[in-house]
């Protein structure tokens, strides 16, 4: 599971440089496009719009996969008789916090 989580996590950065480069050219409508053994001219809206949703697709797995993984390792720790990770449990703030949060502190 954790070789799983650490290719998608490698496929996920890999897009981010993509898209990142796609940012930096700005000059060029078409790009060329590695699908399998070939390199294709593709039109830059729609790679870019190709890799946002395997993103997307990708986000959601390895959320998915983090969210499982914790109750195996709570599961893990119960069999060894080792006691529950308290601080795994927790979650990052929202954006809607993260502004409430920025907007009290500025008063």
């Amino acid at each position: 599971m954790t070789n799983l989580i650490i290719d998608l996590d490698i496929k996920r950065n890999r897009n981010r440089e993509a898209l990142n480069a796609l940012k930096i050219d700005v000059h060029s409508e078409k790009v060329k496009v590695c699908f399998g053994h070939m390199f294709i001219k593709f039109p830059k809206s729609k790679t870019r719009e190709m890799i946002q949703k395997d993103q997307e697709q990708l986000d959601g797995e390895l959320n998915d996969l983090h969210k499982g993984l914790k109750g195996k390792v709570n599961r893990l720790n119960e069999l060894q008789g080792k006691p529950e990770l308290s601080a795994y449990n927790l979650l990052p703030l929202s954006t809607d916090e993260i502004k409430a949060i920025k907007s009290t502190s500025k008063q």
